[in-house]
């Protein structure tokens, strides 16, 4: 179990970071299509924007798990770096603390929001529910909510030596 843990919790990492820089990636195909058929072709799409905005949601909770897990996201140090070592573990304790209870609140105000626009449809996308559109909030949720608990039984990604898989055996 302690080999597979790890490896799990790296890939589903990557998998986070994939995903958000594929959302950033469409994303800004997209802006220059609309802008293109609005001032170029003289009328402009109708799907380029809500989908942009679907996919800067995505980017932006999915890519906030994972920055969070490397341990890339905004964090102001200067008066826990001050602290002596016990208070400092503290610190990050009850940082931790808030980080789940954040966690738990998205999460759960996030899928009751999923569930209760799920029934209305975009004008623009008739076909896409609202709901949908909400979805990024409680799976970045979830995600954070992973790698806060790694954090706290494993200590930080960041913080931890770099383990190399190999393959099972007869794989190459």
């Amino acid at each position: 179990m302690k080999k597979w843990v790890p490896a799990a919790l790296d890939a589903l990492y990557l998998a986070s970071v994939w995903i958000a820089g594929a959302a950033i990636l469409v994303m800004s195909l997209i802006i220059p299509w609309g802008v293109f058929t609005r001032y170029v072709l003289g009328s402009g799409s109708q799907w380029p924007e809500p989908i942009a905005i679907l996919l800067m949601m995505v980017f932006t909770f999915i890519g906030a798990a994972a920055a969070y897990r490397a341990g890339s996201h905004i964090a102001v140090t200067l008066l826990t770096d001050a602290l002596p070592s016990l208070l400092r573990r503290m610190a990050a304790f009850v940082s931790d603390v808030l980080m789940l209870l954040v966690c738990f609140f998205v999460l759960w105000y996030g899928a009751r929001l999923c569930a209760g626009t799920w029934g209305q449809s975009i004008a623009e996308l008739p076909w896409l529910p609202v709901g949908a559109t909400y979805l990024p909030l409680p799976i970045g949720a979830a995600l954070t909510l992973v790698f806060v608990v790694e954090r706290m039984a494993l200590g930080a990604q960041s913080e931890r030596p770099i383990v190399r898989y190999e393959a099972a055996p007869g794989r190459h």
